[in-house]
């Protein structure tokens, strides 16, 4: 018996959010930048000037957020090897996708 070899798929997956609370989105990102374990003398800014930035940026802060690894968790046999997420606004009362 021969053993399969792994096959790469790209996965595409839209989403379409409903924000209520930008001040909650935008504040969870900043307490998860503060909990992870960024080494700030290897970035071109420091926590206080990232925390700025953040809390003025819903769509990056959503971004952040996004956890596409949680996608997958459950599948067996399959693993997220790489992930690229980005958040843009949605056209004005353009609800669904």
């Amino acid at each position: 018996m021969t053993t399969p070899r792994p096959l790469t798929v790209h996965l595409h997956c839209r989403l379409t959010v409903t924000v209520d609370d930008p001040d909650a989105v935008t504040g969870l990102a900043v307490q998860r930048l503060r909990e992870a374990a960024v080494d700030w003398e290897d970035e071109d800014d420091d926590l206080a000037t990232a925390t700025v930035e953040l809390r003025a940026d819903l769509l990056r802060s959503i971004a952040g957020l996004a956890d596409p690894e949680g996608l997958l968790r459950d599948v067996p046999g399959a693993q997220v090897t790489g992930a690229h997420v980005w958040a843009e606004p949605a056209a004005r009362g353009n609800t669904t996708p």
